[in-house]
């Protein structure tokens, strides 16, 4: 039987780990077995060791976990904890490439143990769900039960990191024994070259995304969209996601969720961040938090006695976006009240920050206001100080007479998005002349999103002159 060895690496680690839960971030390691395969040089058999070891996680292991395993929390009682062990598994897997059955959740795994442990670790990765799923696509499973009971593969020892280990590296030899050689190298070749995908998604899905900027929607079993995202670099940016790492919980479930990707390409970033904002706040995406619907979103004015008002986005909409903010909600004005009345001696009744009828408000009490609650300041001079301390969070008036245009033209000069601006809000985009037209003859009722104010707000304090007046 020839030796798989020399066709893609000189060594290779088979890795197999059991935990206690599938969340790389907070579960941990209960077991580690390894099986390292080197070539040998002079061309005689491989060189196979062998090793495994419980391993002490610190935590209770789940009945469901320990049902399945076989690993009880007395067995892992005593044994070492993965800090002790992480320099020994580091030179057993320095220089191989990790080899293991779905191997984005046992290197995820390795990543965050290490990590824990003060070192960094990286490696090629090849998993062989994904290798058998491209050498036998007409198989419906390519789960390890599937692949030792299709392949005829001894593994007494099921569940248990070395025995799973073994059976990746029995599966690999059974290969290069039933398959021409060439098939299996293209095989390895190709997917050493691919970020590790999930092992749902076609090999092929980043192909089909484009490099450019635009909005990406990852989609479970259902039609509402589990998590919208948005980049200069599609490709890139959703390659990241499965990177391997599992750096954060939500790229972990969506690993395992996701079932589908639609890309909504745009000429550049401000269409990208225009569309994506609006898309969260329509389709409410499951993983998506930040750019959430902000119905609880407003505006600060001040009313015709002076006095600070919280204006929620629901009486925004339709008109234009004059006062103070934008806030995500009346909470956040609140807090920016008291810190401009803790940073210019401001009252706290008087900017309704305190419901005290009489006497001296909490920050006269504390010496931080001039005295407008106890008469030793006027209410006249008091409201003027504070339209002079409101005045960095002012929304300027909008400088034109009606609608704006930002036009914005690919890299490449083949798309040029025009987007539709009124009084801070966004109208639409238009991709040619009768889209614009038509947001300019009917253009929607505006609606206020706190999120794309500031957007605008910043590009115009940075590039006026990208604003031009439609007419």
């Amino acid at each position: 039987m020839s030796s798989p060895l020399r066709l893609f690496a000189p060594a290779i680690a088979f890795v197999d780990l059991e935990t206690t839960g599938t969340h790389a971030a907070g579960d941990r390691v209960t077991e580690v077995g390894i099986v390292r395969v080197e070539a040998d040089p002079d061309g005689g058999p491989p060189r196979v060791d062998e090793w495994g070891s419980l391993v002490d996680p610190g935590v209770p292991i789940p009945p469901a976990i320990q049902a399945i395993t076989g690993i009880t929390d007395a067995m892992v009682r005593g044994a070492p904890a993965f800090g002790s062990l992480a320099a020994d598994i580091a030179r057993r897997l320095e220089g191989a490439v990790f080899v293991a059955h779905n191997a984005r959740f046992d290197f995820g795994f390795l990543k965050h143990e290490f990590a824990r442990a003060g070192r960094e670790f990286g490696a090629k990765v090849l998993c062989t769900v994904r290798l058998s799923r491209r050498l036998f696509p007409e198989q419906a499973s390519h789960g390890l039960d599937a692949v030792i009971g299709r392949h005829a593969l001894d593994v007494p020892d099921r569940h248990r990191a070395l025995g799973d280990a073994r059976a990746l590296w029995l599966f690999v030899r059974s290969l290069y024994a039933t398959l021409p050689a060439e098939s299996i190298d293209a095989a390895v070749r190709r997917l050493l070259k691919t970020p590790s995908l999930p092992p749902q998604l076609p090999a092929d899905v980043l192909e089909g995304i484009p490099e450019g900027p635009g909005v990406y929607l990852f989609y479970g079993e259902n039609p509402l969209p589990l998590y919208i995202g948005k980049s200069r670099h599609l490709r890139e940016r959703v390659a990241s996601h499965f990177s391997g790492d599992w750096r954060s919980e939500t790229d972990q479930r969506l690993s395992a969720e996701i079932r589908r990707i639609e890309v909504q390409p745009t000429a550049g970033e401000l269409g990208a961040l225009l569309r994506e904002a609006m898309l969260v706040k329509t389709l409410m995406p499951a993983h998506n938090r930040a750019l959430r619907r902000k119905t609880d979103a407003g505006l600060l004015r001040l009313d015709p006695d002076g006095l600070p008002a919280f204006v929620p986005a629901a009486a925004l909409a339709g008109e234009a976006v004059a006062g103070y903010g934008p806030f995500g909600s009346k909470r956040a004005m609140r807090d920016a009240l008291m810190a401009l009345a803790r940073d210019h001696a401001l009252c706290w009744r008087r900017l309704a920050l305190e419901r005290r009828a009489e006497g001296p408000c909490f920050g006269r009490q504390v010496r931080r206001c001039a005295g407008a609650c106890e008469g030793a300041e006027t209410g006249e001079a008091h409201d003027a100080r504070l339209r002079e301390a409101l005045a960095p969070l002012a929304v300027p008036a909008w400088p034109f007479a009606g609608p704006a245009l930002v036009r914005e033209a690919s890299a490449d000069g083949s798309r040029c998005d025009v987007h539709v601006l009124r009084d801070w809000n966004w109208l639409g985009t238009a991709r040619d002349d009768g889209d614009l037209a038509q947001l300019l003859e009917a253009p929607p009722r505006p609606q206020f999103d706190s999120d794309v104010t500031r957007l605008l707000l910043r590009l115009w304090a940075k590039a006026p002159e990208a604003f031009v007046p439609a007419r």
